[in-house]
């Protein structure tokens, strides 16, 4: 028996002229936990499609369990005991978590005859592989994106997994949540079963993983032991350039104007009696668990909710904000955690993206497009944040997430805002472009720009807000200057009790 579960030496994959391999190694020994990291683009994704036999390399060896394949079929990758977890999970949300869990192995099985029984006794099969307790009754689509995943891992377990892939597996989830996934991660490995962890999370990596391969622009550029990486050489493997992490620093001035004024405002089912002020050029945090009211408090501001009870006031001045269309004419933009749903039109032009909230200046007298004053804008703001595009006629789907999410900023500060809402405003972003968003934020506080930060990283709040509020249940219970916490403090506050 190999120790290795999987090898991989000297793989390349070419699309078109572009080389998405470029002779990559990546080898993963039975039960270890190996952290795949790299910017957007670096070929993460190629090689995950050529493990599980999606993609056929153009050279190269693959060999799993000791076994090397020619030509290797998804069938055989997964008859070898590899299991991918993606992003979106692949599960299907208008089915039964029994359904969800027991429908590729019937499926597989060839079964003429649906067996309830059958059904039944699978799911309790894949359930107690990691001691998950769920209603197997229940929607998929009314379960939390943690208990999604569980479910994907359940499932993968049923086929004898030797090694799962997971793409990204904490990008939507709490730090509570990633815990409990973590936890599940070392039950797994104690029982032989390798893990290769997609991410860039620097913390999170560094805590779970044993081995580190980076790629970059399709390349390995490092292999090894977590223990012979430090942050600053895991950021500079990732984007070849060294990047300090700057701490924001908010001159406060008793006679600074509050900008934004929240009086007892209430929603139902949302939040209630929360009350806070922000002055300008202040970046405010926001911490709590999903579910805390957070999101509903930052769309209610927006205008996304119309406010069951309460005030908001805008430069001292009381305002009807009753809409989405009423917040922006206060002068508000939101940046919201899902920006492919929310933020963007994905199937649009990035041209389209940047410029929609200004298409009345641009227009003529009769209403047409002045193509000529939208391309000059969209360049302007494309050089201003440093978006990386190859032609502004592009569709959106073309840029990566850091990208993607600058074109957000983008559509927001073409306006003449006096507050800015980010909602989770790294979510999906390789670590230059975050590094790259902190400091444009940084530097619109510095401008005068009144700015809340909502986010689950707690490092993130620390670096870039001057004050904290933690968010329990609905309400605004807590108040801190950030210069007075740590990681692990403000972890605690942003805790249920």
């Amino acid at each position: 028996m190999s120790e290795n579960i999987i090898k991989i030496a000297g793989v390349k994959k070419y699309f078109g002229g572009v080389k998405a391999l470029d002779g990559v190694d990546l080898v993963i020994k039975r039960g270890e936990v190996h952290c795949l990291a790299g910017e957007n683009g670096c070929g993460k994704s190629t090689i995950i499609n050529v493990i599980s036999g999606f993609y056929t390399p153009d050279a190269g060896t693959i060999e799993i369990d000791g076994k090397e394949y020619s030509k290797l079929t998804t069938q055989q990758a997964i008859d070898a005991g590899v299991q991918v977890i993606y992003q979106d999970l692949s599960v299907f949300p208008n089915l039964t978590v029994r359904e969800n869990l027991a429908l590729n192995m019937e499926v597989a099985s060839r079964k003429k005859i649906i067996s309830k029984k059958r059904f039944h006794e699978i799911a309790l099969q894949a359930l107690s592989k990691i001691d998950f307790k769920v209603d197997l009754d229940e929607m998929v689509e009314n379960l939390t994106v943690a208990d999604k995943q569980l479910i994907a891992i359940s499932r993968a377990l049923l086929n004898n997994a030797k090694l799962i892939i997971m793409d990204e597996p904490t990008t939507a989830i709490t730090q509570k949540e990633v815990k409990n996934l973590f936890n599940v991660i070392r039950d797994l490995q104690k029982q032989g079963i390798a893990i290769l962890f997609v991410s860039h999370k620097l913390d999170e990596v560094f805590e779970i993983a044993e081995h580190f391969t980076i790629f970059r622009s399709g390349k390995n550029v490092f292999s090894g032991k977590t223990e012979e990486l430090n942050e600053q050489k895991f950021t500079y493997y990732m984007t070849g350039r060294e990047i300090q992490e700057e701490f924001f620093h908010y001159d406060e001035k008793p006679e600074a104007k509050k900008v934004l004024e929240v009086k007892d405002l209430s929603l139902t089912d949302g939040f209630a009696n929360c009350s806070f002020f922000l002055r300008e050029g202040e970046i405010l945090g926001i911490v709590g668990l999903l579910g805390s009211g957070r999101t509903e408090l930052a769309e209610t501001i927006f205008g996304y909710h119309r406010a069951e009870s309460g005030e908001i006031w805008i430069d001292g001045k009381k305002a009807e904000i009753n809409s989405v269309k009423d917040g922006i004419a206060n002068g508000i933009g939101y940046v919201p955690p899902e920006r492919g749903v929310q933020g963007l039109f994905m199937d649009q032009s990035i041209e389209d993206n940047i410029s929609i909230t200004k298409w009345k200046e641009h227009s003529n007298s009769l209403g047409f497009i002045r193509e000529k004053s939208v391309e000059e804008s969209v360049e302007h703001w494309v050089r201003e944040l440093s978006i990386k595009i190859n032609d502004m006629k592009d569709n959106m789907r073309t840029l990566s997430g850091g990208n993607a999410q600058k074109c957000v900023l983008a559509k927001w500060l073409s306006l003449d805002l006096k507050v800015l809402i980010l909602n989770g405003p790294t979510v999906g972003v390789d670590i230059g472009a975050k590094y790259d968003i902190y400091k444009l934020t940084q530097k619109l506080a510095e401008n005068g720009l009144a700015i809340i930060i909502i986010s689950d990283d707690i490092r993130e709040i620390l670096s870039n807000c001057n004050r904290v509020l933690v968010m329990k249940q609905g309400r605004l219970v807590e108040e801190h200057m950030t210069s007075g916490l740590d990681e692990t403090s403000l972890s605690a506050l942003s805790v249920e009790c």
